[in-house]
């Protein structure tokens, strides 16, 4: 089975930092594009930012210049550094995986836990 495993979370006060781990374990046979999303209370999920295989980069347009995101291939880890960091980024951060457990399946979709971030103003 397939798990997905976030840290680096918690409470930082406005301005601060935080770096946030994602690590997929398991029956994996090749990893696709890696992401994080964010849900804040009565929100919606949203889209953080993705990295393909090959590094290429999006972002929502509110962190982007404040947040990084960056993969480890050798690891199945992707990382989420988020600097400047402001009171309205506080959400669950959950990462997502696109993945395929073998030559021959599908490619599918996998979630981790979430793990809660909260900045203090």
């Amino acid at each position: 089975q397939v798990q997905l495993v976030e840290s680096g979370g918690g409470l930082v006060q406005g301005g601060g930092s935080l770096r946030l781990s994602c690590a997929a374990s398991g029956s994996i046979f090749s990893i696709d594009g890696m992401a994080w999303y964010r849900q804040a209370p009565g929100k919606q999920r949203e889209l953080v930012a993705a990295i393909t295989t090959g590094g290429s980069t999006n972002y929502a347009h509110s962190v982007k210049g404040r947040f990084t995101i960056s993969r480890d291939n050798t690891k199945n880890t992707v990382y989420l550094q988020m600097n400047s960091l402001k009171p309205e980024d506080t959400a669950v951060y959950y990462c997502n995986a696109v993945l395929a457990l073998s030559s021959t399946s599908p490619q599918t979709v996998w979630w981790g836990q979430g793990t809660q971030v909260t900045v203090s103003s």
